[in-house]
């Protein structure tokens, strides 16, 4: 338990993925924690990001998927129109998000966790003051997030200039919305929007406009032109001008290439990405370390700061902003305070996803990648499109992509598709293990289903196929 002086073996500074998971980490292997947060427990992800956005793309399926009712022999009486609700969505969305919400605190109390509710800075003395409550722990753990990034000039006001915090807690859906980024938050809203109706632009500054940084490019690519195809509005290299008011909207002008464009649209999503919360915690205190791009500096084998007993988790570190990420992150810095030896995250292997229509995910190196490391590489691909339970589900666009070393591991596993997001942990499992295509190629998937493309595509690399 605690030493002599200090009131918690750990003092957690944010109560998001990050923090919530090392407090009931922690407090499972019998230590004692308090917890600061100055909103609600389970941070961004929870209560304004993951969760509420997912639930919106959740509509949206359901959505088209009521509106093509009748391919599946399904007929509409009346007008046979389907449309959304969105004040409706807002209330589903947020008792999803209540209910989580609900839970994680249950679960913090059953495990003893100490929650302090305010804003917490660090003390020159290594101690945390919570709105003059001053708390001391063994160890420290700063895991206080990251909050969207702005453009000049599209500072946003919450109506028509709005980030994703807002976005994922609106009750009012507009008719026409540009989005600022093409990256996965700026993907996933274009992909919600367009499903649901809203004349939606999407501009991204980079050359590639959907997913430019991430993806294998070929996998990315699919879901662009599955975007165009649904209606969205794609321009990448585009370089936006500070808005202008129009009646009841907003005129964005752009360059892309040679050509100057305006758009007029009822509302901007910003999704540019986001900055870690570092200020106005107290860092100068005690001297914590910041890198070169703002984020706290850690040594990633144990999340420790330069300055002993404090460590840093999450989206204040430059590691993928991702909860999962930072739940593994809380396990190492807990395991280091409980002096046992943690076994650091491989940030080359972790999983990601993109919950568009179709959704992308993830783990490993891209082709591009493998090739740039030197690798011998070897790739086969099997798509959606011949495959049973796709067409049972009326969702064929999409692929299986492997990329292996030439008689070696699987360097990285891409899938674009349905259900990607679930299918992925085979993939993942895969590259993490240092698999080959034919360790994973013997073994059977169940038909009909979606993985089955994965199996096909493993068994191809030994030069024999079944439908491939």
């Amino acid at each position: 338990m605690s030493p002599s002086g200090a009131d918690f073996d750990v003092v957690v500074l944010g109560g998001g993925p990050g923090g919530y998971a090392a407090a009931l980490y922690g407090a499972s292997a019998g230590l004692s924690i308090a917890l600061v947060e100055r909103d609600t427990v389970g941070g961004t992800c929870l209560n304004r990001g993951c969760i509420p956005a997912k639930a919106l793309l959740q509509t949206a399926e359901v959505y088209r998927t009521a509106t093509h009712a009748a391919d599946f022999g399904i007929m509409p009486e009346g007008d046979g129109a389907f449309r959304p609700d969105w004040a409706r969505v807002e209330q589903r969305t947020t008792g999803v998000v209540d209910k989580l919400v609900g839970g994680l605190s249950t679960l913090l109390k059953r495990r003893k966790v100490t929650i302090v509710k305010g804003h917490g800075r660090l003390t020159a003395d290594g101690a945390v003051e919570v709105d003059g409550q001053t708390l001391r722990g063994r160890a420290t753990i700063i895991s206080t997030g990251s909050v969207p990034r702005s453009i000049p000039g599209f500072e946003p006001d919450g109506e028509r200039i709005v980030t994703s915090d807002h976005s994922t807690r609106s009750d009012v859906l507009r008719e026409r919305v540009a989005v600022i980024g093409g990256g996965v938050i700026g993907s996933e809203f274009a992909s919600v929007f367009t499903d649901v109706g809203v004349q939606t632009t999407l501009l991204e500054a980079l050359p590639d406009g959907v997913l430019p940084i991430g993806p294998d490019r070929e996998i990315a690519g699919v879901l662009a032109r599955s975007l165009a195809r649904r209606g969205t509005t794609i321009h990448a290299g585009a370089r936006v001008t500070a808005p202008s008011p129009s009646d009841g909207g907003l005129v964005v002008g752009f360059e892309s290439g040679s050509t100057v464009e305006k758009i007029e649209v009822d509302q901007v999503l910003v999704a540019i990405g986001r900055r870690p919360v570092t200020d106005d915690i107290g860092l100068e205190s005690l001297g914590i370390a910041l890198d070169e791009r703002g984020f706290v500096a850690v040594d990633t084998a144990t999340m420790s700061t330069n300055r002993a007993g404090v460590y840093a988790i999450g989206d204040v570190v430059d590691t993928p902003g991702l909860a999962h990420v930072a739940y593994a992150e809380a396990i190492v810095a807990i395991q280091h305070i409980l002096g046992e030896t943690p076994v650091p995250v491989d940030y080359t292997g972790v999983p990601w996803v993109v919950y568009t229509h179709p959704e992308v995910a993830w783990a490993g190196l891209t082709e591009e990648q493998a090739r740039a490391a030197g690798h011998d590489v070897e790739v086969h691909k099997h798509r959606f499109a011949g495959n049973g339970r796709a067409m049972i589900i009326g969702e064929t666009d999409g692929m299986v992509k492997v990329v292996s070393a030439k008689n070696g591991p699987i360097l990285g596993f891409h899938l674009v598709g349905p259900w990607a997001s679930e299918l992925l942990a085979e993939g993942y499992l895969a590259v993490n293990w240092q698999a080959t295509p034919l360790d994973v190629g013997h073994f059977i998937h169940p038909h009909p289903s979606l993985s089955e493309a994965i199996g096909e595509t493993m068994l191809t690399f030994s030069g024999r196929s079944l439908h491939g």
